[in-house]
């Protein structure tokens, strides 16, 4: 066979092979890389911001829970000079509810908003975790500070977020962490007292607020649009609303839980 015609098909093979290969590595790399976003999102105009405000209630008689037994860490005992109730349940004047995260569950998704650089603080004080509930947005820190002294666990138990279990002495640094993905709302719990329990909700906007005994809460700096707000407490689910605020509008939206829902 003539020569000139043996290195021509050599070349033509190698480079198809060379495509393929080409190809195969394209298509590996771009799985490997992350999505490009299909479309940009918008920033909020503040010149045209409102806020969705209300109170919390709950409809008919609060439980009545017993004192929690603290005998088996004598520092829990003696750091609390009177009996200690569960926060599962903490009510104010009239059956305003406490410890309910109110947030904007959709309606916001076409914005984008940045990380707080801020952390949110969750103390174990008394042998218990204060506060209760906390809100904060995705990425944003998580301090967590023992002001006991006496050792503690602190151990979230997500369903959408990375579990961690980490003890912390008296005295020690803060624990810092962070959360990947929305979830409302996250268990915490630990292992060396039982009693001692508290939620971590994760937010993937700024529109969000937990509730004192008083039962209030407002939502700041909301563009114009429609959303589905949501009103999460730990014994009695959730209560959803649908709210649309024109520009600069403030609007009220109280909710209600059914002391009934919960037992």
């Amino acid at each position: 066979m003539n020569r000139k015609l043996i290195s021509w098909t050599a070349a033509a093979a190698f480079a198809l092979v060379a495509v393929g290969c080409s190809k195969n590595q394209s298509q590996t790399t771009g799985e490997e890389q992350p999505a490009a976003a299909t479309s940009a999102k918008k920033t909020v105009d503040m010149s045209t911001v409102g806020s969705v405000s209300g109170v919390v209630k709950l409809d008919g008689a609060a439980p009545k829970f017993k004192p929690i037994n603290m005998s088996a860490d004598p520092y829990c005992v003696k750091a609390n000079s009177k009996p200690v109730y569960p926060d599962e349940v903490v009510t104010g004047s009239g059956g305003t509810l406490a410890d309910v995260v109110v947030y904007v569950k959709s309606g916001a998704e076409d914005y984008s908003f940045p990380t707080p650089t801020e952390p949110v603080s969750f103390d174990q004080k008394g042998c218990m975790y204060t506060p209760h509930v906390v809100a904060l947005m995705v990425g944003q820190q998580l301090q967590v500070i023992n002001s006991d002294d006496t050792t503690h666990n602190i151990h979230p138990t997500p369903a959408d977020n990375r579990e961690w279990n980490k003890s912390q002495p008296p005295k020690a640094p803060a624990i810092v962490e962070t959360f990947a993905r929305p979830e409302v709302a996250i268990p915490v719990k630990c292992n060396v007292h039982p009693w001692m329990k508290g939620y971590f909700a994760v937010m993937a906007n700024p529109y969000y607020a937990v509730t004192d005994k008083d039962g209030k809460f407002e939502l700041k700096n909301l563009p114009p649009g429609t959303y589905t707000i949501e009103a999460w407490q730990e014994k009695y689910g959730v209560v959803d609303q649908t709210v649309t605020i024109g520009a600069k509008e403030s609007k009220t939206s109280d909710f209600t839980f059914k002391a009934s829902s919960g037992s």
